[in-house]
């Protein structure tokens, strides 16, 4: 399975690629591809995006809990935020609603 991941252009941010193929910052709204094939069309079509986000690259994932999970660790960091500082990236978001 496959997810699609960019930065966004404007700011940096880490984004993935929705099923309506919108560019979100939450990971656990990516779309999973279940065929490399698929993946690689999409990758194709938002390839030629290049005023929204940069250098646009499928990832291996896996789907946990109905969410994807990005199956390399460098790509888990960029979904969940920095391993040293809870307080900073999507995790803090995560945190403040759970508490």
């Amino acid at each position: 399975m496959k997810s699609i991941t960019a930065n966004r252009l404007k700011d940096g941010e880490a984004v993935w690629l929705d099923a309506r193929g919108a560019w979100v910052t939450d990971a656990r709204r990516a779309a999973v591809f279940r065929s490399d094939d698929e993946a690689a069309a999409m990758l194709e079509t938002v390839s030629r995006q290049a005023d929204v986000v940069v250098e646009p690259y499928a990832i291996d994932v896996t789907v946990e809990a109905g969410t994807m999970v990005p199956v390399r660790l460098r790509e888990r960091i960029r979904a969940r935020g920095p391993t040293v500082r809870t307080d900073l990236g999507p995790q803090a978001a995560l945190a403040a609603v759970a508490a």
